[in-house]
């Protein structure tokens, strides 16, 4: 019960769609902000496209839940560096508390580690302060070695979190996946003592699989990892699931 508790608490309540509007935004926020009215924890962030961010804020201002804006040509990172980095820009000045990124993976394929590692850090300039997220989309990588090779890029950059998926292509979050990007972040806090943040995102709706990659995360990083300081899930309908179960717990 601990354990689905600190789950709900940390994950990115995210709608990320073509159809979102005004209204939306303000129905997940509200959302977002019901779970502390039935006792439960309140979700980590509301994650939103760049337009929501300030209407995001005004909704959610004083509650402690973060503003997590996707940017930099989400999902698939196609278009020029400086038209990315407008994007970012621009949700920072509206208010984000956080960036989710998605690197250039054609790049990567291409052999191009330069380029990736500077597109990171050019981002990273602009956040200043904000927590940056870096998307790797572990499912056009396919790989462990350069699942590996992106992660290694990524935290070198600058990266607060590094992140699976952008949970718009197939396959999304893998435990496979998630356990080369937590080997990564072990060998460099063992290096360097920095501790970086790891987001399994896209597919994950039930608390049995939530429960998977929160005990993945522990096994390989140790307990100090498990809370939304450092673990963060991106999920849509995952929070849900997991306030049932809670509530419908003798112990919630």
């Amino acid at each position: 019960m601990d354990a689905l508790r600190t789950l709900l608490s940390c994950i990115d309540l995210t709608t990320l769609e073509g159809s979102d509007n005004n209204g939306k935004i303000i129905e997940l926020c509200h959302k977002a902000l019901s779970f502390g009215e039935s006792g439960l924890p309140l979700p980590a962030a509301v994650c939103v496209y760049p337009p929501f961010v300030k209407l995001a804020k005004v909704q959610l201002n004083g509650s402690g839940i973060r503003v997590a804006s996707v940017a930099g040509a989400f999902p698939s990172g196609q278009s020029p560096l400086s038209v990315r980095l407008e994007e970012v820009r621009y949700a920072v000045n509206e208010g984000a508390d956080e960036i989710d990124m998605v690197i250039s993976r054609g790049r990567l394929l291409e052999g191009d580690d330069q380029y990736v590692f500077d597109e990171i850090a050019a981002i990273r300039e602009v956040c200043k302060e904000v927590h940056l997220k870096v998307i790797l989309e572990t499912g056009e990588l396919r790989t462990p070695s350069l699942i590996r090779k992106a992660s290694v890029i990524a935290i070198a950059a600058g990266a607060d979190f590094i992140k699976t998926s952008t949970g718009k292509i197939q396959p999304a979050a893998t435990e496979e996946a998630m356990a080369v990007m937590l080997e990564v972040i072990r060998e460099e806090h063992t290096k360097s003592g920095k501790k970086i943040g790891i987001k399994p995102a896209g597919g994950i709706s039930e608390p049995g699989q939530a429960l998977n990659y929160y005990h993945l995360t522990g096994q390989i990083l140790g307990p100090e990892w498990l809370n939304k300081n450092l673990l963060r899930i991106g999920a849509s309908r995952l929070a849900d699931a997991l306030a049932k179960e809670i509530l419908s717990s003798p112990a919630g």
